[in-house]
C-alpha cells in the first residue's frame, strides 16, 4: 500500500465517527414503530424519549425534521431533570453534521448536567457527550487530545453502566484512532476486544458491523489480506437482509480496499462503481468523493498514471476532500508524484510548490532537494534541446557554445539578482497597499457604523412619533367621536320612552343598532392605536390579551409567556407589542392560517419570539419580494431593538418564524 494511506485513514476515520448512529439496521421498521408511538396518549417521558430518538436519526437526512424532533422533545422534558440533561445531548446531535461549536458546547454542557445521575442510562449518554466533544474538537485539538478524552473519559464511563456493547463502541472508536497513527498491532487487539464483546451480546447489530469494516481497515492497510476477508464477509452476511441499508457505500468502500490490498483491481474497481451510485443516492457527500480517491489509488497501482492525475484534479476541482490543509498537503504530494511519472515537470514542480506552501514545510531539506531537481529536469530538458540543436547545425562550435553557456550564467545570475530586487519591491509596495486597503476599510466601517446609529435615531424618531400621532387620533376617537356617538345613541333611547307612537318604529331601532355597531367598531380601532391594557397591566398581560382578541371561532392562538420582566421600558414594551401585532395580523390575512403558535421568553436583556403558522407559507427564494405581507415593518422595528430574525417557510407548510431583541437599546 502507498503513502496515500494516511490521506485515506484521516478522512475515513472522520466519516466514520461522524456517520455512525445508533440505528437499527430495518430502518424503516425503526421509524414506522417511533413516529406511531407518537401518535399514541403517552407520558411526557416516553414522548420527550421518542422526540430525542427521531432527532439522531434525522440529523443527516433532514435538519428541519431533526430541529421539529428537538423542539418537541424539550418540550415534553421540561418539567423533568434528567430528560432537561438529555436534551442537551441531542441538541448537540442536532448541530453535529453543520455547526461544531455549538455542538461542542451542547455536548460540555450535557456531561456537565448528567453528572448528576447514576444511572446506566446517564453514564452511557455521558460516554457518549465526552466522546462527542472530543470529535468537535479533533481539528483544532488533534488525535492526542481525542485519544486522552476515550481512554480517560470515554471508556471509563462507558465501564459504568455494565453493558459490554457500549464499552465495544468506544473499543472500535480507538481502534480507528490507533489505525490512523499506524499503531496497526494496537488498533487490532481493541477491535477484537470489541467484536468478542457484540458477538456475544449483540450478534447481529449495526455496532458490530462497524466494528468488523474498522477491522478491514486495519487488516488491509496491515496487508493482512486474508484476516480483512473473513471480516468483510461477516459484515455482509449482517447486512444482506437489508438491501436499502444507507450503510452499503461504507461496506462497498471497503471491499474496495480490500481488493486493492489484494491487487484485484477490476474487482476493487467494481466495487467502487457500486458505492459512488449509492453514495450520491443517499447523499452521503464525503463517502462519494473519498470513493474517487479509491479509484485514484487503483489506476496508479496499475501504472495509469494519467487517469490517477485526472481524478486527483477533479477532486481539488470539487473541494470536499481538500476543505481541510492536512488533506490538500496529501492530494498536491500526489499530484506532483503522478505529473512527475507522466513526465510533466513543469506540472509537478507547481504541484510540489503548491505542498510546500500548504504544508509550511519549505525547509525541509527533503522538500528542498525535490523541488530543486525537478526544476534542474524541467531547465535542463529545455537547455538539452537547445544544445542538441546547436551540436546538429555545428559540433566545432563546443568552446563557443561553452563561452555562451557561461555568458547566460552570469546573465542569469544578473537577472536572478534583478529578480530578487523586483520580488523585495513588489512585496514593500504589497504591503503598502494592504495597509492603505486596511486603512481604507476601517474608515468604511466607521462610517457605516455612524450611517447605521443615524438610522435608527431616525427610525427611532418615526416610531415615536407614529405612536403619538395614534394615540392622539385614539384619544379624539374616543372622547370626541365616541362621546357624540354614545350622546345620539342616548338621546334616541330616551325618545323611545318619552313618546309611545314612536315606541314600536323598527327603522329607529335598526338606527340605534347601527349606533351601537360603530361605537363598537370605534373602540376597536382605539384599542388596535393604543393598547390600553399594556399601559395598565405590562407587556405579558397585553400580549395574552391581543391574542384572545384575535381567537374567534375556527382561530385557535396558542401563546406561551416564560420569564417576561416588568421593568421594560415602555418604549420598548410598545415595539414588542407591534410586532407580535404585526405577526398575528399576517398570518390571519395573508398566510390564511387557523392555527397560531406564539412563544416569549425573556433571558436577562434578551427577549426570544417563536411564532408559527399553518398557513399557505411562500417560496424562500422569494421572501425579497414579500414587503406587502408586512415583513419591512418587522425589519424596522427588530432593527430598531437591535435585533435579528429568521423565517423559515415553504408553501404549503405554514411559517416559523424566530426573532431575539434587545429589551435595553443604546441611544
Amino acid at each position: 500500500m502507498t503513502k496515500t494511506f494516511l490521506f485515506l485513514i484521516c478522512i475515513l476515520v472522520s466519516f466514520k465517527s461522524a456517520g455512525q448512529q445508533q440505528v437499527p439496521l430495518n430502518e424503516k421498521h425503526y421509524l414506522d414503530s417511533l413516529q406511531h408511538v407518537l401518535q399514541k396518549k403517552i407520558a411526557d417521558s416516553s414522548r420527550a424519549t421518542t422526540n430525542f430518538l427521531l432527532v439522531e436519526y434525522w440529523k443527516f437526512k433532514d435538519t428541519l425534521k431533526s430541529k421539529a424532533y428537538l423542539e418537541a422533545g424539550t418540550v415534553a422534558a421540561k418539567n423533568d431533570r434528567y430528560l432537561s440533561a438529555l436534551a442537551l445531548f441531542y441538541k448537540g446531535q442536532y448541530y453535529f453534521n453543520w455547526n461544531k461549536p455549538k455542538a461542542s458546547e451542547a455536548f460540555k454542557k450535557a456531561e456537565e448536567a448528567l453528572s448528576y445521575f447514576s444511572t446506566k442510562k446517564a453514564f452511557a449518554k455521558r460516554a457518549a457527550s465526552w466522546y462527542n466533544y472530543a470529535l468537535m474538537n479533533i481539528d483544532k485539538m488533534g488525535y492526542a487530545f481525542i485519544t486522552k478524552v476515550t481512554l480517560e473519559k470515554a471508556i471509563p464511563t462507558a465501564e459504568k453502566t455494565g453493558d459490554p456493547s457500549v464499552v465495544a463502541y468506544y473499543y472500535t472508536q480507538l481502534a480507528t484512532i490507533l489505525m490512523n497513527n499506524y499503531q496497526f498491532s494496537k488498533a487490532a487487539s481493541y477491535n477484537e476486544k470489541a467484536i468478542a464483546l457484540l458477538e456475544k451480546k449483540a450478534p447481529r447489530s449495526t455496532d458490530l458491523m462497524f466494528s468488523y469494516l474498522t477491522g478491514v481497515n486495519i487488516n488491509s492497510y496491515d496487508n493482512q489480506g486474508e484476516k480483512a476477508r473473513k471480516l468483510l464477509e461477516k459484515a455482509q452476511r449482517i447486512l444482506k437482509p437489508y438491501p436499502s441499508s444507507l450503510n452499503y457505500p461504507l461496506y462497498y468502500y471497503n471491499e474496495a480496499l480490500y481488493y486493492s490490498t489484494v491487487k484485484s483491481f477490476d474487482k476493487a474497481l467494481n466495487s467502487i462503481d457500486k458505492g459512488v451510485t449509492l453514495a450520491k443516492k443517499y447523499n452521503q457527500q464525503q463517502l462519494y468523493q473519498q470513493f474517487f480517491f479509491r479509484r485514484y489509488d487503483v489506476y496508479q497501482q496499475q501504472k495509469k498514471y494519467g487517469k490517477a492525475r485526472q481524478i486527483l484534479l477533479d477532486i481539488v476541482k470539487e473541494g470536499t476532500l481538500t476543505a481541510k490543509i492536512n488533506d490538500r498537503v496529501t492530494i498536491y504530494s500526489e499530484l506532483a508524484k503522478m505529473s512527475e511519472k507522466l513526465g510533466d515537470y513543469k506540472e509537478a514542480y507547481h504541484w510540489l510548490n503548491k505542498y510546500s506552501q500548504a504544508s509550511d514545510s519549505i525547509s525541509s531539506d527533503q522538500t528542498k532537494v525535490k523541488i530543486n531537481e525537478l526544476e534542474t529536469r524541467y531547465r535542463s530538458a529545455k537547455s538539452l534541446q537547445k544544445i542538441q540543436a546547436l551540436q546538429s547545425e555545428n559540433r566545432q562550435a563546443q568552446l563557443g557554445a561553452r563561452n555562451d553557456n557561461l555568458y547566460k550564467l552570469i546573465l542569469g545570475m544578473g537577472c536572478l539578482f534583478l529578480l530578487l530586487l523586483l520580488v523585495f519591491v513588489l512585496f514593500s509596495a504589497r504591503s503598502r497597499r494592504k495597509l492603505a486597503r486596511q486603512r481604507e476599510i476601517n474608515y468604511r466601517q466607521q462610517l457605516s457604523e455612524m450611517e447605521r446609529k443615524q438610522q435608527l435615531k431616525i427610525a427611532k424618531a418615526m416610531l415615536e412619533g407614529e405612536e403619538l400621532e395614534r394615540e392622539r387620533v385614539a384619544r379624539d376617537l374616543h372622547d370626541g367621536l365616541g362621546g357624540m356617538l354614545s350622546g345620539v345613541k342616548i338621546g334616541l333611547s330616551g325618545l323611545t320612552d318619552t313618546q309611545r307612537g314612536i315606541t314600536d318604529d323598527k327603522d329607529l331601532h335598526r338606527i340605534i343598532g347601527q349606533l351601537d355597531s360603530s361605537v363598537t367598531e370605534l373602540r376597536r380601532i382605539a384599542r388596535n392605536m393604543v393598547p390600553e391594557t399594556l399601559l395598565k397591566f405590562g407587556l405579558e398581560t397585553a400580549l395574552k390579551d391581543l391574542c384572545e382578541f384575535y381567537m374567534r371561532d375556527g382561530l385557535l392562538i396558542t401563546s406561551e409567556m416564560f420569564g417576561i420582566k416588568k421593568d421594560i421600558a415602555m418604549n420598548v414594551q410598545l415595539n414588542i407589542y407591534r410586532i407580535v401585532q404585526e405577526l398575528i395580523s399576517n398570518a390571519i390575512k395573508h398566510a390564511h392560517a387557523n392555527n397560531l403558535i406564539l412563544q416569549c421568553s425573556q433571558n436577562e436583556n434578551t427577549m426570544f419570539i417563536t411564532f408559527e403558522d399553518n398557513g399557505i407559507g411562500f417560496d424562500m427564494a422569494s421572501i425579497s419580494d414579500k414587503k406587502g405581507m408586512g415583513l419591512e415593518n418587522l425589519k424596522n422595528r427588530i432593527a430598531f431593538l437591535q435585533g435579528k430574525f429568521e423565517v423559515h417557510s415553504m408553501p404549503g407548510e405554514g411559517t416559523s418564524i424566530d426573532i431575539e431583541l434587545k429589551t435595553s437599546t443604546d441611544e
